[in-house]
């Protein structure tokens, strides 16, 4: 399916009629009831998703879903938006990565459910992961069901062993990294990853920083923006003066510090945990998580690091006994607590994510509060705004910052952000898209 850019940002704003009859497909109960229960087909790659979905067959007799394990990332995508320009064998409903929502809604491929679902349901999530699904309009385009609010994880034993206060500002951040780096060169408070667009998206979102925008029918790009500006100037002023490693993330190398002590701290997502107890099981017990450090101490904020949502694709002919599927999937406190147990995830309904998770993860047995904690500053998510080509902004990303981690200068990285925004600007308008600069 190829679209012009009027109907491309059309979709995106919820207003073409492609969206809308897509929506008018089905409703509970009717002819469908007389014909035998309805048959939802769910692509997704959540682990244990099976079981839970078993929970919702043995109460719905009427609406029977049945899983078909995908790939996820891109190759889910693909293989959804060849579906849809063919016209056939695309799923009832499918999961998405937040980031992917834009490119899949400007293809037609979802369904706006704002219709078919309950006025309250926004209220599950918070202000930051409802806007990745609605895109910022009145459209509901898919429902939240796990989101990645970052967090600073630290090793508390040296930083007592040091003496060091948790930071709490940016500022305070940096004044620890230099007293790490000052106590022993080879150990770093973190490190600058330039293979790693996703986390660096979540801290420009804290300084509260959108890269994408809507403006009538055109696209706006503020990658080189203020807000991106002041966090790669920060970063790149403590790589500049070396008090910051400047080495990727999750590479044998980054592996061996976290287990040796030499990485002090990790600036990450809620499922850390796991990633810490895989490459660094001897540390268990040493880690203790806090809020970001915050650039504005008065208003607390976060930014995201991965996460996804459920969607009803455009060529369900069950738009509305799929949308009160994904509605239970992920705000019903049976459902989500299933999620958790069966799925491990973290789940994006904030009444649930601490009902959910009454226990910490076990690598971080000596905070109790973990989940707590986490919950508040999950809910403090700033707005986000994904684009079609959010891929290429991606992969501009890598390219320009890992020449910038090269050059270790502050100058670099700025010269970096400007250059995934004219790459990501030329994209859209070689694709067809309508840009307001």
């Amino acid at each position: 399916m190829r679209l012009t850019s009027g109907t491309k940002v059309a979709a995106v704003v919820a207003t073409t009629a492609l969206l809308a009859t897509a929506c008018s497909g089905g409703g509970t109960g009717g002819d469908d009831a007389a014909d035998g229960p309805v048959e939802l087909t769910f692509w997704t790659w959540t682990p244990g998703i099976e079981k839970v979905v078993d929970l919702w067959n043995a109460e719905n007799p009427d609406i029977q879903v049945t899983v078909n394990k995908q790939d996820g990332g891109d190759p889910a995508v693909t293989k959804l938006l060849t579906a849809i320009e063919a016209g056939s064998g695309a799923p009832d409903l499918m999961q998405a990565e937040y980031q992917k929502l834009p490119q899949l809604v400007s293809a037609g491929a979802l369904a706006d459910i704002s219709g078919e679902v309950s006025g309250d349901l926004a209220g599950h999530f918070p202000d930051g992961v409802w806007n990745a699904v609605t895109l910022g309009s009145d459209a509901v385009y898919a429902v939240p069901q796990d989101s990645g609010p970052m967090q600073f994880y630290y090793r508390e034993d040296v930083f007592a062993e040091l003496g060091l206060e948790v930071p709490t500002t940016w500022e305070e951040y940096a004044e620890v990294a230099r007293a790490v780096h000052v106590s022993d060169p080879t150990k770093y408070l973190g490190t600058f990853s330039a293979n790693d667009a996703g986390w660096f998206t979540g801290l420009t979102q804290q300084a509260g920083a959108s890269w994408y925008g809507i403006e009538g029918e055109s696209w706006t790009v503020a990658i080189d923006s203020p807000e991106v500006r002041q966090v790669a100037e920060y970063w790149g002023g403590l790589v500049e003066e070396g008090a910051i490693d400047n080495k990727p993330m999750y590479t044998p190398e980054w592996n061996a510090a976290l287990n040796d002590g030499s990485q002090v701290g990790w600036l990450s997502a809620i499922w850390a945990p796991g990633v810490l107890a895989g490459n660094a099981a001897d540390t268990a017990g040493k880690w203790r998580m806090a809020p970001m450090p915050q650039w504005d101490a008065s208003a607390p904020a976060t930014g995201n690091w991965g996460g996804s949502a459920t969607a009803v694709t455009s060529q369900s002919e069950h738009a509305a006994q799929a949308a009160e599927f994904v509605s239970w999937l992920n705000t019903d406190p049976v459902a989500v607590q299933a999620l958790v147990d069966e799925s491990g995830i973290y789940p994006a309904d904030i009444p649930a994510s601490t009902a959910a998770l009454a226990d910490p993860p076990e690598f971080f047995a000596n905070q109790p509060d973990f989940y707590e904690l986490a919950s508040q500053t999950a809910q403090t998510a700033n707005p986000f705004t994904y684009g079609p080509n959010i891929n290429v902004a991606y992969s501009a990303y890598n390219d320009e910052f890992a020449k910038a981690t090269e050059a270790r200068t502050q100058d670099a990285f700025v010269e970096a952000v400007e250059a995934v925004q004219a790459a990501t600007v030329a994209d859209l308008k070689n694709s067809g898209f309508s840009v307001n600069e």
